[in-house]
């Protein structure tokens, strides 16, 4: 139930109303903006709803029960504003949304129309397009463990407890060339064995993509050459000099956590559990057990 503060019901009683719509947005590195499809900005709570971004929503729907509603916004990007390079960079990946109804003669009196996180966002030259999810969409996550015969615990986590502070788990160097927009070669890693940071994170620390991290997809050790090939193109074009620091890789199986990390008693896999495998398996002749018929006859 909406709690209408009775100013604004009695201007909406009247007939005559001066509304419009705002959107407060917090990203997930703390930046906090303020949005509305207003011809003036508008101050909402300490934070300047800017206009002129072309922002608008369509109709929220919702329903009775647990099913997951919404709306999509849309706006075009600014350098003031939004920009592309924000985009791309995933700041505003699953970014809290606020949207309120708010009479712009007097912007203290408002409702708040509903609450969510962003989802995904399309664009289209300099438009886009951003889906908005309702809180039920929690509802539909996955949660609970799962029995897998893989590690569910990510590496270095509170259930995984791998220090990557350690010099053995974490390296730090620089870009020495570029092969392509998601490919380079490395100064600095020179002392760790081929792979042991293919499926690990690399964050940039200097240069045009500092303080943005992307998983390794590859990491090659070949006649003194180490090159790193990662997973997605970075929202900057990565320059030789740009400094980084990578940490281990783990493809979250039991071997690896007992020879790589000597973690075996922090895994969180089940890794003797019977997989399909075991299912479809049939006695063979000669087994230990069998009485020496064979289901195929």
């Amino acid at each position: 139930m909406k709690n209408i503060p009775p100013a604004l019901q009695a201007r909406l009683d009247s007939g005559v109303t001066t509304l419009c719509r705002c959107w407060r947005i917090v990203r997930n590195d703390g930046a906090v903006q303020g949005f509305t499809d207003h011809d003036e900005d508008i101050v909402v709570d300490g934070v300047t709803c800017r206009a002129g971004t072309g922002f608008a929503a369509s109709e929220a729907k919702s329903a009775l029960g647990l099913a997951v509603g919404g709306l999509e916004v849309s706006g075009a990007l600014s350098d003031a504003s939004l920009n592309e390079a924000d985009l791309a960079a995933g700041r505003y990946d699953a970014a809290a949304v606020e949207q309120w109804l708010v009479d712009w003669s007097a912007p203290e009196l408002k409702v708040l129309l509903m609450r969510g996180v962003l989802g995904e966002v399309r664009r289209d030259g300099a438009a886009f397009t951003a889906e908005v999810r309702g809180l039920a969409d929690r509802l539909a996550q996955e949660s609970g463990r799962l029995y897998t015969a893989a590690c569910t615990a990510d590496l270095g986590d509170a259930r995984c407890a791998v220090d990557l502070d350690d010099p053995a788990f974490r390296g730090e160097g620089s870009v020495s060339a570029t092969a392509s927009v998601s490919s380079f070669r490395a100064t600095g890693l020179d002392a760790f064995a081929d792979g042991w940071f293919t499926g690990g994170r690399l964050l940039f620390t200097t240069g045009a993509n500092a303080g943005q991290a992307i998983e390794i997809k590859s990491h090659r050790l070949i006649g003194g050459i180490v090159t790193l090939d990662l997973w997605q193109t970075m929202p900057e074009a990565i320059m030789s000099g740009d400094g980084f620091a990578a940490t281990a890789g783990c493809d979250k199986r039991f071997a690896t956590c007992t020879a790589k990390f000597a973690n075996a008693m922090n895994f969180r896999g089940f890794p003797h559990i019977p997989g399909n495998d075991f299912i479809v398996r049939y006695p063979l002749r000669g087994e230990p057990g069998n009485d020496g018929s064979s289901l195929q006859g």
